[in-house]
């Protein structure tokens, strides 16, 4: 993979450049969020979490969608999108699923208050696939 962008920032990449890089809207894409979480505010980000969880994996956008906790506090997702666009639509509430602005009000919610320590959502553009996962191959678009 080859880095593209960060979304906020942290602590332990702190040299991190917000962009490293320019890229077509219509090329595939990775999304992976790193976050420490505040563990008082664990009940209400599982609340407007698991919308968003669900709003990526059932995307029709989507070629893979993974999340991982290491308890109790650090939580990161993995997803392949086929385009930049999609992620993006899909980010802003403008995709055509239903109830499409999970995503974008869960960020309103972040904003007025804070579920993360530390958070960064960090873009990068796949080069190749090798293997399986799951017995899936061919998850980056071509």
């Amino acid at each position: 993979m080859q880095f593209l962008r960060r979304w906020s920032r942290l602590a332990a990449l702190p040299d991190l450049p917000a962009r490293a890089g320019e890229w077509d809207a219509a090329e595939p894409v990775v999304a992976v969020t790193l976050a420490r979480m505040r563990l008082l505010e664990v009940p209400r980000f599982l609340k407007w979490g698991k919308p968003v969880e669900r709003l990526v994996r059932d995307h029709p956008g989507t070629t893979l969608a993974l999340a991982a906790m290491r308890p109790p506090r650090t939580i990161s997702t993995f997803s392949v999108w086929r385009s930049v666009r999609e992620m993006e639509e899909m980010v802003h509430g403008h995709s055509t699923v239903p109830e499409p602005d999970r995503h974008a009000a869960a960020m309103v919610e972040r904003r007025r208050r804070d579920f993360h320590h530390e958070f960064a959502t960090l873009r990068f553009r796949p080069l190749s696939e090798h293997g399986s996962w799951q017995g899936r191959s061919g998850i980056v678009p071509r």
